[in-house]
């Protein structure tokens, strides 16, 4: 008789092979699913904790600080963009509020903008390293975001260099190469 119960148990499982794989499967999933979104919602925008510690006697000794209201529709890639002209200068704005999730500011908070030396804003080059002609000869070390930078004080126009130059691999520059510089 155990056998018979044995026998049946083994004939139901197999009937039902593909609705219980369908299961697990979807267990998976979700467990999967879960994990990512939990790993992903405490590491978005968040700031290693060193960089936050500091003693109030410091932020008191700063004579050159702004003061800034948060409006509907600010982050603080936007808020540095303003400042800075660089939204990656964020991590300066949360590191001095001490934000610990960039991604949670609200409205009407108040928020610090630390002053940032001439070196630390983006473009703010002295004029040896700026690109005036309309030509550059790529030197070791280059790279067209850099020659952008220099060229008009903003990466992003690297673009405009790698097509006015047809390259086809904008990654690939050798020292050398003379890049025509579009005015």
């Amino acid at each position: 008789m155990i056998k018979l119960d044995i026998k049946k148990l083994l004939k139901t499982i197999k009937l039902n092979e593909s609705s219980i794989s369908f299961v697990l499967g979807l267990i998976v999933v979700i467990a999967v699913s879960s994990l990512a979104f939990r790993y992903i919602k405490n590491t978005k925008s968040s700031i290693p904790t060193e960089l936050l510690t500091g003693t109030s006697t410091q932020q008191e000794e700063e004579t050159a600080l702004n003061s800034y209201e948060v409006k509907t529709g600010d982050s603080l890639w936007k808020i540095a963009e303003n400042y800075y002209g660089d939204g990656f200068k964020w991590i300066d704005i949360a590191t001095e509020n001490k934000l610990s999730n960039a991604s949670q500011i609200e409205v009407g908070q108040k928020l610090t903008i630390p002053e940032l030396g001439k070196e630390e804003v983006a473009g703010a080059n002295t004029e040896t390293d700026s690109i005036q002609g309309n030509t550059y000869t790529v030197q070791k070390g280059d790279s067209l975001w850099d020659i952008a930078v220099r060229s008009y004080g903003d990466g992003y126009k690297w673009v405009e260099i790698a097509k006015i130059n047809k390259l086809t691999n904008p990654d690939l520059i050798h020292s050398g190469n003379i890049l025509t510089i579009p005015r």
